[in-house]
């Protein structure tokens, strides 16, 4: 168990915890007052009983604080390591394996000692050590270097204070390395280590690790490299007591790979990489001339290992800013056809948009004349129709693009052209499968840049209308698209079967699983005004004038019943436009045109 969790299993049990180690303290309100950590009365030291401070404690005599194991350390006097021990058998707790103190187990075999001696002053390894790699006299005492000639070791030290490896290297060259004869796989380093420390830093080479201590930060330092973590099997235990461990690898591919795989194998959530670019290694950086305090901040500007989708909402901030007030001229998507809900609704990109209606309520055409508003804001779109043959679909976008029941052939040929990096089709009659068809989004978006996608219909994707699993599945892998790949997405839904089609549809008649218009980040409906058209038919079929009133009620209702990102739900009036299958926002609005009759002359001219 790692010593955080130990820390914090005492801390809920914070009120025992002071009357076991502190028994002549008193309880304060949510406070155990003492004299100290020697456990005579009085105020100086307090501990938290309750909340999110639970176990911290602050000595007002000395300035010591931290939590309840560093506590149980000040108050017995023992190591970390032994505390730990203590502390889960106070707790209660048996996890499988004990701690073995510094570095090795106890089984691990015993090296001879090698002959060799201390490294000593004025020699030729103290003279490298200390001009050549900056390491101080103080440093070589608390690692215990030794000497053979020209050769400097490393010595690891296990539970017992016996060594259990040696590592040999040259001062000349760098290249001749080795290990004494049964040698364990061990850190090195654990002798420089204080007994109490909550965090350690790891370096990637022995000479590393002086750096470190010399800079004020003692370190160990993997017996490898970068390469091969055999060593963390045997002093993973050993590890545990850390809360955080800074892994401080060389700046260059293999060094950084290599303190990526021990992060995960020692844990994400504790371990964090340093950065010292433009620096190799620690060693260049003590040799640059830096200081403790300069060091202390690479620390403290350590990179944490957090999960990609994992972000501090203050790295947000310019993100939220730019919500509140958007650059002049800027918008996150493309803007709706209509002039009187700009400004209201936005078909915003990273979002999936809804779209129900009953049959012949010009929900495709809806979504055709919104396609045509991307594309003239110069976004790209691609539709799925599996109701309709691609022709039919140009056909009647053409008439929307014009404006024209029959524009003439070159208008045609010119539109076309007009579409040629606007728009694409999904050309399948018939019901795609899912599978495939984002697939085929995917590789559109990845090949072409198009950013606006059309499902044409839910019910034309290969799923039952009782699949409400496979449905879900469906939107899911939709919201999924258009997140990874900041793109807009409408799916045209059909509403449940009703008794009556001559009153408006609400979000809850949207047919299918619940899920659609929950993941849904925008949900419209279209209502055809039929019970208008059937009026006005009665009174052109008496022959007799269509009052005002009726004439000028709206031919369809486009209601916004959810929008995520937004705050404007409300419905907007449109009326019907035959010869260019568009809706206009009033009686007397003329259609817009996407292409101009001036694109006829170069068609023409082509």
């Amino acid at each position: 168990m790692k010593a955080k969790e130990v820390a914090q299993k005492l801390a809920d049990q914070a009120e025992a915890v002071c009357r076991h180690l502190l028994p002549n303290g008193r309880k304060e309100g949510q406070e155990w007052t003492v004299g100290g950590v020697d456990g005579e009365r009085g105020q100086s030291l307090k501990i938290h009983l309750s909340g999110v401070k639970s176990g911290v404690w602050s000595d007002f005599a000395t300035g010591d604080s931290g939590d309840l194991l560093d506590l149980w350390c000040s108050v017995t006097g023992l190591s970390i390591v032994e505390a730990i021990r203590h502390a889960q058998k106070f707790l209660g707790i048996f996890d499988g394996y004990q701690f073995y103190g510094k570095g090795g187990t106890d089984c691990t075999p015993r090296l001879e000692k090698p002959k060799a001696g201390p490294v000593k002053d004025g020699s030729a390894v103290f003279d490298w050590l200390t001009q050549v790699r900056k390491i101080t006299r103080e440093a070589i005492l608390a690692y215990k270097l030794i000497e053979n000639g020209r050769n400097v070791g490393f010595p690891s030290y296990g539970l017992d204070g016996e060594l259990i490896a040696c590592k040999w290297r040259s001062i000349d060259d760098k290249k001749k390395q080795w290990f004494e004869k049964d040698s364990a796989p061990a850190l090195f380093g654990w002798q420089a280590i204080p007994e109490n420390a909550r965090s350690v830093v790891i370096t990637e080479g022995e000479p590393d690790a002086g750096a470190s201590f010399v800079l004020g930060v003692p370190a160990l330092s993997v017996p490898n490299g970068a390469n091969g973590h055999k060593w963390i099997e045997s002093e993973y235990e050993n590890l545990e007591r850390f809360d955080e461990i800074f892994l401080s690898f060389d700046m260059d591919g293999p060094g950084q790979a290599g303190a990526i795989e021990i992060a995960s194998r020692l844990g994400n959530e504790r371990c964090r990489l340093v950065n010292i670019t433009p620096y190799k290694d620690l060693n260049d950086l003590l040799k640059a001339g830096f200081t403790t305090s300069q060091f202390r901040k690479c620390l403290e500007c350590a990179r944490t290992l957090d999960p990609k989708e994992l972000r501090a909402a203050s790295s947000l901030v310019d993100a939220v800013v730019k919500e509140f007030y958007p650059p002049p001229g800027t918008i996150s998507g493309f803007e709706t056809p209509w002039a009187k809900a700009r400004g209201k609704l936005c078909h915003r990109f990273g979002e999936l948009t809804v779209i129900c209606g009953i049959n012949g309520s010009a929900k495709t055409h809806v979504v055709n004349q919104s396609s045509l508003s991307a594309m003239e804001e110069g976004e790209r779109v691609c539709i799925f129709s599996g109701e309709m043959r691609p022709e039919k679909t140009l056909w009647r976008m053409t008439r929307q693009a014009t404006t024209l029941e029959d524009p003439t052939i070159p208008f045609i040929r010119a539109v076309h052209e007009w579409y040629s990096d606007r728009l694409w089709i999904f050309d399948l009659l018939g019901s795609a499968k899912v599978e495939r068809l984002l697939e085929v989004f995917r590789y559109a978006h990845k090949r072409y840049g198009i950013r606006v996608f059309v499902v044409d219909s839910l019910m034309k994707c290969g799923l039952a209308t009782d699949d409400y699993t496979g449905q879900k599945q469906f939107v899911e892998a939709l919201c999924d698209f258009k997140n990874e790949f900041n793109c807009h997405v409408f799916l045209i839904c059909h509403p449940r079967k009703g008794d009556d089609e001559s009153k408006p549809i609400g979000k809850m008649d949207v047919g299918g699983t619940g899920a659609i218009t929950d993941l849904a980040d925008n949900v419209i409906t279209i209502f055809r005004n039929r019970p208008k058209e059937e009026k006005v038919q009665e009174f052109e079929a008496k022959r007799e004038p269509v009052p005002d009133v009726l004439k000028n009620a709206p031919d369809a209702i486009y209601t916004v019943h959810k929008q995520r990102n937004g705050d404007w739900e409300k419905k907007l009036a449109l009326w019907w436009h035959q010869e260019s299958f568009q809706l206009l926002e009033s009686q007397t609005s003329k259609p817009h045109q996407y292409v101009k009759f001036s694109q006829v002359v170069s068609a023409e001219v082509g």
